[in-house]
């Protein structure tokens, strides 16, 4: 991965015009593992409901969940206002909104008209046809099918015993061609790194450069400052823990899409000790209502044009900003490119800083991808081990020994099969 990334890097520094060709192999293999997302989250979820002991569990782990993401949420977007005020990347560009080229953000300021409200966003969470979640892709709109079904199974009892077999088997074999798909993960890097610096070239990284290490060194801080800490609470090194999720820290940085790891990171999450249904319930809300690295980048984002365009912010109108990014988030969830649309709603209810600013992201837009979509990644994960221990669905044993590097310890299913084949 290292090597695929590096070569695609200095492919598009040497030869832009052909490596901005490579596009389609890095949205070849995102589309791959994209199309196996809704079954796998559809299948993990049924399993690991219609496993529990009782329907309230599922309602704990939800609630447990959406309070964590507030909370962490609100830190990331306080980390991004801190770095962005004390940096002030935008003061002295003197940005004329009168001479931008707007029709290089139009289709994001179009869709950010076009996007609901709170209210229009939990309708549509609930699809119009069970097809037509699937179809789409839209993972929100498969969990709360998944959570109705797993639900009925596990009403229905020792009736539904073969379903929820064949149901758990297709989960296996949905896992294992992930497993031959990610063998194709170096050269969607490749192609994905080669077309980045092919089509927006190392000189964009220059102008904004402030901007860009104030969203690294961000990133940074909300990992080790808040993520840290909680995973000490919880019982394991965050260090340990990002050696240990490596490998899709690296397929997202050539891919510069969480989505890309999104069944391998669920596979190892159990493999490490949380159990089936708190993996299933979290992991996909998470990648809709946890976005800390996206939550961060919009905040500095709207605070860089503000400074760019002279525009002073008072504190009140900071805390506004950080209460109307809180709800224009979610409401942008399931729209692509939702930091951009995401920006564009929230500029709206500020009429004081120009749209038109946005002009001055697009260039760099795309090289800060990598860092929120690592963010977003290392913060759903860490989420989901928060909330199994919280729950107590987390085998902290297992976790630990695993995270050392020594073989985990054999769990009574393991041994009853030990003993079976002998």
């Amino acid at each position: 991965m290292l090597t695929a990334i590096a070569i695609g890097a200095v492919f598009g520094f040497l030869d832009p015009g052909r490596a901005a060709a490579m596009k389609p192999l890095g949205d070849g293999f995102i589309k791959l593992v994209k199309m196996l997302i809704a079954p796998i989250v559809f299948t993990t979820v049924v399993v690991g409901i219609s496993q529990m002991g009782a329907m309230k569990q599922v309602g704990r782990i939800g609630l447990r969940a959406l309070i964590y993401f507030e909370i962490t949420t609100v830190l990331a977007l306080a980390i991004g206002v801190v770095i962005v005020d004390v940096m002030r990347p935008g003061s002295g560009i003197g940005f004329d909104p009168a001479t931008a080229d707007v029709s290089a953000v139009a289709a994001y300021t179009g869709a950010a008209q076009q996007s609901h409200g709170t209210v229009e966003f939990l309708l549509n969470i609930i699809p119009d046809t069970v097809a037509g979640a699937f179809a789409r892709g839209d993972v929100l709109q498969v969990l709360v099918f998944a959570v109705l079904f797993g639900l009925a199974l596990l009403k229905a009892g020792p009736a539904a015993a073969p379903l929820i077999s064949l149901i758990g088997a297709v989960s296996d074999a949905l896992f294992a061609i992930v497993g031959m798909i990610m063998r194709l993960a170096p050269i969607g890097a490749f192609g994905a790194m080669a077309f980045t610096v092919g089509r927006y070239g190392i000189g964009s990284l220059v102008s904004l450069g402030q901007l860009m290490a104030g969203v690294y060194l961000a990133c940074l801080l909300f990992i080790f400052l808040v993520l840290g800490p909680l995973a000490m609470a919880a019982g394991f090194s965050i260090i340990k823990f990002l050696k240990y999720i490596g490998e899709e820290i690296l397929i997202v940085l050539g891919t510069s899409s969480s989505e890309s790891v999104l069944p391998r990171i669920m596979a190892k999450l159990e493999y490490l000790g949380c159990s089936k249904p708190v993996v299933g319930l979290v992991v996909p809300t998470g990648y809709s209502f946890n976005l800390d690295g996206t939550a961060i980048y919009m905040t500095m984002g709207l605070m860089f044009v503000a400074q760019a365009s002279g525009v002073d912010l008072t504190l009140g109108q900071e805390l506004g900003m950080l209460a109307v990014l809180l709800v224009t988030s979610k409401g942008a969830a399931a729209v692509t490119g939702s930091g951009f649309v995401t920006l564009a709603a929230t500029l709206a209810a500020f009429p004081t800083v120009p749209v038109a600013g946005l002009t001055l992201l697009v260039g760099v837009d795309r090289f800060m991808s990598e860092a929120r979509a690592i963010t977003n990644l290392i913060g759903n994960a860490v989420a989901t081990m928060v909330i199994a221990r919280w729950d107590g669905a987390l085998d902290l044993d297992r976790a630990r020994a695993i995270l050392d590097g020594e073989p985990p310890p054999v769990t009574e299913v393991e041994v009853t099969l030990v003993t079976i084949s002998d």
